[in-house]
């Protein structure tokens, strides 16, 4: 079967505050289309999940249009709409799903309620083509930090640990805040690291030898926090960019050190690394480095595919219509805690 012969699959993210829509035929990305209302939320510093839901409301329609335009298609060429019904914000995610069952309805194509978080390791086939059966996925985000065992994207998912508090990416924001960086804090932490000196200080390392998988980063974030508050009592010149580069090792050593440390374990030769704190610079180099030390392939999405978009969605969405795995049904409910164990959702 030809890749123009494969159905056109339309996904639909609204778990947060990117509205995202995605065309996807195969590994073949057609339409990405994200409207995103984080200027919104900045100057409450996080998101606020009410300007969040109107936000999709106002976007839904305008950024489906751009995706149709963007991909050459009218909605009468997809066949089928996959959808994220979580995990996530629970109005925002409402939107989402809402706006789905109506596609599917006015369309007559079936209904895919999928799993955020797995898409986000489903999207790396759009640029590198076919997931390696297994894989292990390191999934880093504002909300989740997840080491996966991926034996088939559609079908089989195990997490193998989870961040038993603050996400890698909430951290970020929490330090950057710290720092008297704007909010989102990833991209403004990373950008102030290139100017400073990770061996400037030694900030822990949470979980590190604990003998799992799990992470944690609310103690990293206490100790900057600490660090700032002394250095502030005592009259010192503190250091942004030290700091941040500082943080930002320690987050990038054990990040890296457990989803290698995961390969070798379990035999697997391709490590994915997805999620929106992935487009980060020095997780990413340091991945490199450890991967090719241990005969690893490591796969890495553009930083574009990287944070929220419907493109991962619809990736997803293929993948569990090539499976043959049953529509959900119109009453698909969101579920603000989905189980990455469940690719669909129903």
């Amino acid at each position: 079967m030809s890749n123009r012969d494969l159905p056109l699959i339309m996904g639909i993210e609204t778990s947060c505050d990117e509205t995202g829509v995605g065309l996807v035929r195969g590994c073949e990305l057609l339409g990405d289309e994200v409207a995103s209302s984080v200027e919104q939320h900045v100057r409450f510093g996080g998101v606020v999940p009410e300007v969040a839901s109107r936000a999709h409301l106002e976007a839904m329609l305008p950024t489906v249009h751009r995706a149709l335009d963007s991909a050459g298609a009218k909605l009468s060429d997809v066949d089928a709409i996959a959808v994220t019904a979580g995990p996530g914000l629970a109005g925002a995610l409402l939107v989402g799903v809402s706006a789905a069952k109506a596609y599917a309805l006015a369309l007559g194509k079936p209904l895919y309620g999928v799993n955020h978080l797995v898409g986000h390791v489903a999207v790396d086939q759009l640029e590198h083509g076919p997931l390696p059966k297994p894989a292990i996925a390191l999934l880093v985000s504002g909300g989740h930090t997840s080491l996966l065992l991926v034996r088939d994207v559609a079908t089989d998912v195990q997490s193998l640990g989870d961040t038993v508090d603050d996400a890698a990416g909430e951290a970020y924001d929490k330090v950057a805040r710290l720092l008297g960086l704007p909010y989102p804090g990833g991209p403004h932490i990373d950008r102030a690291a290139r100017e400073g000196d990770p061996a400037s200080i030694r900030f822990p390392r949470g979980k590190w030898g604990d003998g799992t998988y799990d992470f944690s980063f609310s103690g990293l974030k206490t100790a900057v926090a600490r660090w700032v508050e002394d250095g502030e009592r005592n009259g010192s010149d503190l250091s942004v960019p030290d700091i941040a580069a500082a943080f930002q090792e320690s987050v990038a050593d054990v990040l890296t050190r457990k989803a290698v440390d995961a390969c070798v374990e379990h035999g697997v030769g391709t490590l994915v690394i997805s999620g929106g704190v992935a487009a980060n610079s020095r997780i990413r180099a340091l991945a490199e480095q450890r991967c090719a030390e241990a005969g690893v392939e490591l796969r890495v999405p553009r930083p574009r595919l990287c944070t929220d978009n419907g493109a991962m969605i619809a990736a997803l969405g293929a993948e569990v219509v090539a499976a043959g795995l049953t529509p959900s049904a119109l009453d698909l409910a969101t579920d603000t805690s989905l189980p990455i164990n469940r690719p669909l959702a129903v």
